[in-house]
């Protein structure tokens, strides 16, 4: 089995939500697609006559609630999720069908709604989540000019057919699993987050002080999200006509007539709904593994700070555990709810949150292990069924059930004799592959089971 070699910063992006395989990669890709037509030779571009993007599965299905028009447009318009302002995502949204400027050098063409095609939810290619991307010529032409097809995978991962492998270093460290993981440590002696430092350092090409500056920044804008979260107030967009409720659970949580375990607990969940509120408005996030679970691991390190009163090295550290666990599901299984289902997205925040809690705490891998494996375990079998489309309901709360179920793994994990264990990481990670697997598509992000259909909107 090939060696693990992802970067941390692959899998903590910041960008703009709803969803991280809806809004974060399709946004990606329509940059990449401009960046690669623009290079087309002069006459190739002089013969242009318009641009189209077909989505498919559940890009298609639910792509309106999830932004997926708008972000693709953004990437053609040479936005990127890093530096997109959300006010540019909510100007395309008010004015779908208005016209902008596609500037290619030799022709300049009109770019709008109108040039996104929702295609089949059901299709042969090979992953859920398919969008293609075409340059084409004048009416009646047979070829397109150009055109690509894109898999965004979760997470904001995405990949073009053909597309050569990016050049990366070895990690210092090889694994593949949470066997090897731990093999690694009883042989070398070294701590969870030495080893994936180590391995960032050897697979990016970074040095420690730039590898602790991006931690630092992640977290920083993690923290951002709560912060603004619970600030914030009123209905989230679309049809649904949800209320926030940060703001109201962490003013309650502070209120003196509450016990004082109640009152961490309501924090915590607080500052969860904080983070999938601002992801639900369009607003700056983490991938954490996904946009739809950001909310997970930010709660957690803010819990982390001011209840648990941990150093910021400690969540620091904390953090590189949790990137640990999240390579290990994307690796061997899924992050994507196209692919796995909400298990694959909340559960797999959840055990990265609980992983997270357990070293940031100063426990061992095994420790670590378990705490994972349990958030995991119990998240098992999740469908994501968003409701209308729209990343509202139920995926707001379930951010905040996965942060208390992380929490909950944690102190199970650290209370047990680690022996005791019976279920590794490894087999839970494989179970849930095997979930997904089975899992009909009308429970993968479509809005086609589940509450997407109980629940009447309108």
């Amino acid at each position: 089995m090939a060696a693990i070699n992802l970067s941390v910063f692959d899998l903590f992006k910041i960008g703009p939500g709803p969803s991280s395989s809806h809004t974060i990669g399709p946004m990606k890709a329509g940059y990449e697609f401009l960046r690669f037509v623009r290079e087309l030779p002069a006459g190739t571009l002089s013969a242009a006559a318009r641009l189209e993007v077909v989505l498919y599965g559940s890009l298609s299905a639910t792509g309106r609630g999830h932004g997926t028009d708008r972000a693709v447009l953004a990437g053609l318009l040479g936005q990127t999720p890093e530096h997109c302002p959300p006010a540019f995502l909510d100007d395309l949204a008010r004015t779908p069908q208005t016209p902008r400027c596609l500037d290619l050098g030799p022709k300049r063409l009109a770019l709008s709604a109108q040039n996104v095609v929702f295609g089949p939810v059901e299709h042969d290619f090979p992953c859920n989540n398919t969008l293609i991307l075409r340059l084409l010529g004048p009416p009646g032409s047979a070829t397109p000019l150009a055109e690509r097809v894109y898999c965004s995978a979760g997470g904001g991962f995405v990949q073009y057919s053909g597309q050569p492998a990016e050049a990366r270093g070895l990690p210092a460290y090889p694994y593949a699993n949470m066997a090897g993981i731990k093999r690694l440590a009883a042989e070398h002696g070294i701590g969870l987050h030495k080893l994936m430092l180590e391995n960032e350092m050897a697979v990016t090409g970074a040095r420690q002080e730039a590898v602790m500056a991006g931690l630092d920044a992640v977290l920083a804008a993690m923290d951002a999200a709560v912060t603004a979260g619970l600030a914030a107030e009123g209905i989230l967009p679309g049809p649904l006509g949800l209320k926030r409720k940060a703001k109201r659970l962490f003013e309650r949580s502070s209120r003196s007539k509450r016990q004082p375990h109640d009152s961490a607990l309501t924090r915590l969940i607080a500052f969860a709904f904080a983070v999938a509120e601002e992801n639900a408005a369009g607003h700056v996030i983490v991938t954490a593994p996904t946009c739809g679970s950001a909310g997970i691991v930010p709660a957690t390190a803010r819990f982390m700070r001011t209840s648990l009163e941990l150093s910021g090295q400690s969540i620091r550290e904390g953090l590189l555990a949790a990137a640990a666990v999240g390579f290990l599901a994307k690796h061997n299984a899924t992050i994507a709810g196209a692919e796995g289902g909400c298990q694959a997205e909340i559960g797999v925040a959840s055990a990265m949150a609980a992983a997270m809690l357990a070293h940031g705490m100063g426990f061992g891998v095994r420790v670590v292990e378990n705490a994972a494996e349990t958030a995991l375990e119990h998240h098992l079998g999740m469908t994501c069924d968003p409701v209308g489309g729209y990343v509202q309901i139920p995926c707001i709360e379930r951010n905040a059930m996965g942060a208390v179920k992380a929490y909950a793994a944690y102190l199970i994990a650290s209370d047990e004799m680690p022996a005791h264990h019976k279920v590794g990481l490894d087999q839970a990670i494989e179970a849930m592959n095997a979930t997904g697997r089975d899992m009909h598509c009308k429970y993968k992000e479509t809005a086609q089971g589940g509450l997407a259909v109980s629940v009447i909107t309108c």
